[in-house]
């Protein structure tokens, strides 16, 4: 029996744009099934603020002390590795620090481990309209990173709507509609949006959709065998530019025991283990058509 894989949202967006008050919603729609859900909240500070949100009956992660895309990467994969081995809940909800990239968020969570048993269901960005009408008193990588977190989600809610005028929301809806063009944008106030169009969200490419991803997406093959390395490089060599991140294992011929690979920016990265270990690769990438890039890596298979 195929095992039902996890949900994952990722809440993404600046400090105080209304991340916690759409969690409290999303959680209170969750009452209403019968799904267990598990919610990880990260704080750049050693103190959490916003627990108080979560109830008894939910179960909570607390990342402190650092931004989950860099400094605590490593607690992270620990916790979220735990939660699916004892919880085994239904959904996920990742509460992000304002600090976080998108496609570092994805990275962080995707451990070639355990990524077979996620499902990513989006990211959802929330603005604060007011902030973004003013953004350009920000620092320039404040600027950018607000920027990078509206162009890599799948669902925008702009928030603060009743503190902007007709004219300014029009804008504003404008401007970021022209960064990104595919994900649904609502204009509204206190996080107010249909948690049915959030269901509807997916970001993960899976054999049984065959659906071609037109924004940033991931995907997770399983090797079945020992690969030839030559033509590995081969295959990465030909890869898009879009695709910023590959991790996983790999098991080359004559190798004992495989490699933990890493790629990013064109460089990869091999370290020999000295155990065997799921042969899963990890792709995170933007307008990929995974399915030909799934039936390269099973042509690197066939050719052995």
């Amino acid at each position: 029996m195929k095992m039902k894989k996890a949900e994952i949202y990722i809440l993404s967006g600046f400090l105080g744009s209304g991340k916690t008050t759409l969690l409290k919603r999303l959680l209170e729609d969750e009452q209403k099934s019968s799904r267990k859900v598990a919610v990880m909240m990260n704080e750049l500070g050693k103190v959490s603020i916003d627990s108080n949100a979560v109830d008894d009956d939910v179960s909570l992660k607390e990342l402190l002390g650092g931004c989950i895309c860099c400094s605590i990467q490593d607690k992270l994969e620990a916790q979220l590795q735990g939660l699916l081995v004892e919880e085994r809940p239904d959904v996920i909800y990742i509460e992000t620090t304002g600090a976080a990239h998108p496609v570092e968020v994805l990275d962080a969570i995707l451990s070639p481990l355990f990524a077979d048993k996620l499902m990513i269901k989006g990211i959802i960005t929330l603005v604060d309209g007011t902030r973004w009408k003013d953004r350009k008193l920000l620092s320039p990588q404040l600027q950018q990173l607000i920027h990078e977190q509206v162009r890599h989600a799948d669902f925008i809610i702009i928030n603060k709507m009743d503190d902007l005028q007709e004219k300014e929301q029009a804008a504003i809806s404008f401007e970021i509609q022209a960064i990104n063009q595919t994900a649904r944008c609502l204009l509204t106030n206190y996080s107010q949006v249909s948690i049915d169009q959030l269901r509807k969200l997916s970001v993960s490419f899976t054999k049984e959709s065959q659906r071609i991803d037109l924004h940033l997406s991931t995907f997770v093959y399983q090797f079945k065998t020992a690969i030839n390395h030559s033509r590995f490089e081969e295959f990465l060599k030909e890869l898009p530019d879009t695709i910023y991140r590959i991790k996983g294992y790999i098991k080359f011929e004559q190798s004992a025991h495989p490699f933990l690979f890493q790629f990013s920016y064109g460089m990869p990265l091999y370290m020999k283990e000295d155990m065997n270990l799921p042969l899963n690769l990890v792709f995170i990438g933007e307008n990929i058509q995974w399915n030909e890039i799934q039936v390269q890596l099973a042509g690197l298979e066939k050719t052995c």
